[in-house]
């Protein structure tokens, strides 16, 4: 069998953003993979020390789509720490809310497009009208499909009524039975099984190694969620259980967003059910940050954030820095693509649920 080198990228079926790879194959078989990124890079880290601290919630939530919610709520419970701010308990209720809205939303596009790449249409199509479902969640209660504008510093901006609880209840009855039909599609279908099972293996030792985050270590027996690790938000009253499979293929990796999808529509009902009543900030007024730092962590639907920063005399952030999910995920894919079929690099990329925007700021 010949040797030869084949480029994958930077536009590409499994990625909505350009990533390029060098892939070395002997045959159809993949040997050595080069990641080359770089190609979206923003400046975002720069920008942000260019605008005070408020106007940094509109430019974080900007980073990334599907993670959108998670960069202002990182961000702004450091800013809330050098500040010594306390977030009342209903605002953190609707921050959780919020979250696992996106992520229901965030999961069910990533398996979705699974779907596609297998060639699997219409299961594409059924994934994408319950996903549907929830996007016209987010945009009846925050007024947009995708950037939520739901945080300020010290809590929301947003806030819910008896209708607006019917109405999220009546779509999670809709949303609830659909998710369980297509995780036992995943479960049973001969088309998912055949392209998924044992394809892209990331092993519990390389995935330590790697130190993946999110669905991607939970999947290969890592047993870590920050909602539970380091609760936030309300989390530490709420029951939040961590899925984790051992296998470490594309099928795991699938299987744990939609375990987690099941969950997030459980977590919002104990929301809505405990919901406490009272403010939705700690002060109608734009607080004073004094001169401090801290780090800010949540659980993007990719994966463990983290948000460090530094605040001078200056109305100005001296420096944020984010470390986001997808950069500790994609080094993975050296081990996972490692001994794949040309084939199958799609789909195992998909996998990872890369953000290059993330990552490349």
């Amino acid at each position: 069998m010949s040797n030869f080198t084949i480029p994958v990228g930077p536009l590409n079926v499994a990625l909505e953003e350009p990533m390029y790879f060098k892939v070395d194959v002997h045959g159809e078989t993949v040997s050595h993979v080069d990641i080359h990124a770089g190609h979206v890079h923003r400046g975002i880290e720069y920008l942000v020390t260019k605008r005070n601290v408020f106007q940094n919630l509109v430019l974080t939530e900007r980073i990334c789509s599907l993670c959108s919610n998670s960069h202002p709520q990182a961000y702004a419970m450091a800013i809330e720490q050098i500040a010594g701010l306390t977030v009342p308990p209903r605002a953190e209720y609707m921050r959780v809310i919020a979250d696992e809205i996106k992520r229901v939303a965030s999961h069910l596009f990533n398996v979705g497009v699974l779907a596609h790449l297998v060639g699997f249409e219409s299961l594409f199509m059924q994934v994408m009208e319950v996903r549907e479902m929830m996007q016209d969640v987010k945009e009846s209660m925050f007024g947009n499909r995708m950037d939520l504008g739901a945080h300020v510093i010290g809590g929301v901006r947003f806030d819910i009524n008896d209708e607006s609880i019917e109405y999220l209840r009546a779509q999670l009855d809709r949303i609830a039975p659909a998710v369980a039909e297509i995780t036992h599609i995943y479960n049973t279908n001969g088309s998912i099984l055949g392209r998924t099972r044992g394809i892209g293996v990331l092993s519990h030792a390389d995935a330590v190694d790697c130190s993946v985050v999110g669905p991607v270590a939970r999947a290969s027996g890592i047993n870590y969620d920050v909602r539970v690790k380091a609760p936030y938000s309300a989390y530490d009253r709420l029951e939040v259980p961590v899925h984790v499979l051992p296998d470490g293929d594309v099928w795991s990796r699938a299987m744990i967003r939609l375990q987690e999808v099941a969950t997030a529509i459980d977590i919002l009902r104990q929301c809505l059910a405990d919901l406490p009543g009272g403010p939705t900030s700690c002060t109608a007024e734009r607080p004073s940050i004094p001169v401090g730092e801290a780090i800010g962590k949540c659980e993007a639907p990719r994966g463990e954030l983290i948000y460090y920063v530094r605040m001078t005399d200056s109305p100005k952030p001296e420096r944020v820095k984010w470390r986001v999910p997808s950069f500790m995920n994609w080094d993975a894919l050296t081990f996972m693509m490692k001994g794949a079929k040309i084939a199958d690099i799609a789909i195992i990329v998909n996998s990872i649920d890369p953000c290059i925007s993330c990552t490349e700021r």
